[in-house]
């Protein structure tokens, strides 16, 4: 996980394809060529590779570079463990068994599909027109060129309409019967690109001293193509005794050089935390992962500053939050000398929201979980470390070989997180959390503000309130406090709202004193259920602007 190789492996010469001539409809230009595969052609850029797996089935199929691949993707098992990163790309291949399950989860188009919703940065087509499963990868910034070229697409006479192949079993439900995972496990595991074939697998189960294999689920920066990973997969090896360390690979550090990055703006980068949390547990319930399992945020190494830092942890704290909300236990993987050693630091600081367990990335041969001076031995030491201890190694079990990081886990993932660490923050940026009329004006005047900037509006005798929707996991007891600038302008008498269990409660708050700090409310009985939960009202016979910034949620 720690770097990625700098030669192309599997894209040789003897793989690129030569390719067809296409009418005007789809003609090469200076900047695009046109690529046919079995009838389905598509104009792409002119600098992506294009790879023949039909005549190459053992080429690595890896998104740290734009290309096309055409063919059944075979063998994986040489990719590199250590590649991250993901530009953009297309898998052309022909409908078979192999890909049944992901066929039958694929989107039906006859030719082109711009419009075609993505999951994880990922979009499935089942071309029926010419009996292929196109698979197109993309990020935030590259989503637009992917787009246009599947909607280049087109059918050529040479196209045979075929139907895809049934899958041999019938899909898995979400929440498969193997438990969360990985689930209570001493002992060692290993992660690679790629998941395993099912005969390599098997080969390790019989012969390996591994038990966990990490996988990647989601996130816009994985570099390899997943053709086993499906829920069919993901029982099969959980049926065999294997533990699973899910991950996501996503976002990374503001001040690093890794792609997509997180916003260095603190709020932004909390509200990307919760979204990246959202797509994790929906490609985890896809695999028949279910509630209860870990999900490990990859966040590879980065220059750490202070300001990075903050946003890092914004971030994390936002994953946490809602990884929790949805019934899930957070983990990150980082380098000791940036990430580990960044939330180390912080363990006990209250702005930020706890992960539940650390994957330790330090590549010193120790089969433990032990990270040197990285972080204190007393954190996250109930069960809650992983270390990946050696990384880009090659090793054969039961006569296959694979490219693999080594890691040593210690972990339990048998209880939820105690009552008293879930806590929320929303502040009046965050993406579809906060709602307010069109009297409600914005400024960013105060240095006190929590984020980019806050609301604010005039009092009259109607209340207009503006308010912070929240998701709340279970009914329960939760501190409220609430976040604002102070100014001798504002409201001495601003009505806070508190929808509680009971109907609302109103709080009045002098917004003239103790700025730029959490300022509670009071604890409330909150049902469970996402809705608006804390409003400010504009109905007061104060004087001055009333303003809406942020609240805290935390249940005690």
């Amino acid at each position: 996980m720690s770097r990625i190789l700098a030669r192309m492996a599997g894209l040789t010469a003897a793989a690129t394809l030569a390719i067809a001539a296409a009418p005007a409809a789809a003609a090469t230009t200076a900047d695009t060529r046109t690529v046919t595969y079995r009838g389905y052609r598509v104009a792409v850029p002119a600098a992506w590779t294009v790879v023949d797996l039909d005549a190459d089935p053992a080429a690595c199929v890896r998104f740290d570079r734009p290309a096309v691949y055409l063919g059944r993707i075979g063998d994986q098992s040489s990719c590199p463990a250590g590649l991250r990163g993901r530009t953009a790309g297309l898998v052309i291949e022909p409908f078979s068994a192999a890909n049944a399950e992901r066929t039958a989860a694929a989107t039906p188009a006859t030719g082109a599909a711009a419009a075609v919703p993505s999951g994880a940065d990922t979009v499935t087509i089942a071309v029926r027109g010419a009996g292929v499963l196109v698979t197109a990868v993309q990020t935030p910034d590259t989503a637009a060129a992917v787009r246009a070229v599947l909607g280049s697409a087109s059918l050529t006479r040479a196209a045979v309409p075929a139907a895809p192949q049934r899958a041999a079993t019938a899909a898995v439900a979400p929440l498969a019967a193997a438990g969360p995972q990985p689930g209570t496990y001493t002992g060692k595991g290993f992660d690679t690109c790629t998941a395993p074939a099912q005969s390599a697998m098997n080969a390790w189960r019989n012969s390996s001293p591994y038990r966990a294999v990490g996988i990647y689920i989601s996130g816009a920066s994985r570099s390899c193509a997943q053709p086993n990973l499906t829920a069919t997969w993901v029982t099969n090896q959980t049926n065999n005794g294997w533990r699973l360390i899910p991950i996501e690979l996503g976002y990374q550090a503001p001040c690093g050089t890794r792609t997509p990055k997180m916003s260095s703006n603190t709020t932004t980068a909390r509200s990307q935390g919760v979204t990246a949390a959202n797509s994790a547990v929906s490609a985890a319930q896809a695999l028949g992962i279910g509630a209860g399992s870990t999900i490990y945020n990859d966040i590879e190494h980065y220059p750490t500053t202070a300001s990075c830092r903050a946003a890092v942890l914004s971030f994390l704290s936002g994953w946490t939050e809602q990884l929790h909300a949805r019934g899930y236990l957070s983990g990150m993987y980082s380098s000791g000398s940036s990430g580990i050693r960044d939330v180390c630091l912080e363990h006990d600081n209250p702005a930020y929201t706890r992960i539940d367990q650390l994957w330790i990335a330090w590549w010193n041969g120790v089969a433990d979980t032990d990270a040197g001076t990285y972080c204190d031995d007393a954190y996250w030491a109930n069960h809650q470390r992983l270390h990946q201890y050696a990384g880009d190694v090659n090793e054969t079990w039961g006569g296959v070989t694979m490219h693999i990081d080594r890691n040593y886990l210690d972990v339990s993932t048998d209880q939820t997180p105690p009552s008293e660490d879930w806590t929320v923050t929303v502040d009046n940026a965050t993406s579809g959390r906060f709602t307010a009329s069109a009297n409600w004006g914005s400024s960013a005047f105060s240095a006190q503000r929590f984020g980019a900037d806050y609301r604010f509006a005039s009092p009259v005798a109607s209340s207009d309130a503006a308010w912070f929707k929240v998701n709340i996991p279970a009914t329960d007891t939760y501190e409220v406090a609430v976040w604002y600038p102070a100014d001798p302008g504002y409201n001495n008498m601003t009505p806070f709202i508190v929808a509680t269990s009971s109907g609302n409660q109103s709080v009045q708050v002098n917004q003239r004193l103790t700025g730029g700090q959490w300022v509670s409310l009071g604890v409330f009985t909150l049902a469970a259920g996402d809705g608006d939960k804390v409003g400010v009202s504009r109905w007061t016979s104060g004087t001055g602007y009333v303003i809406a910034d942020a609240v805290r949620i935390t249940r005690v």
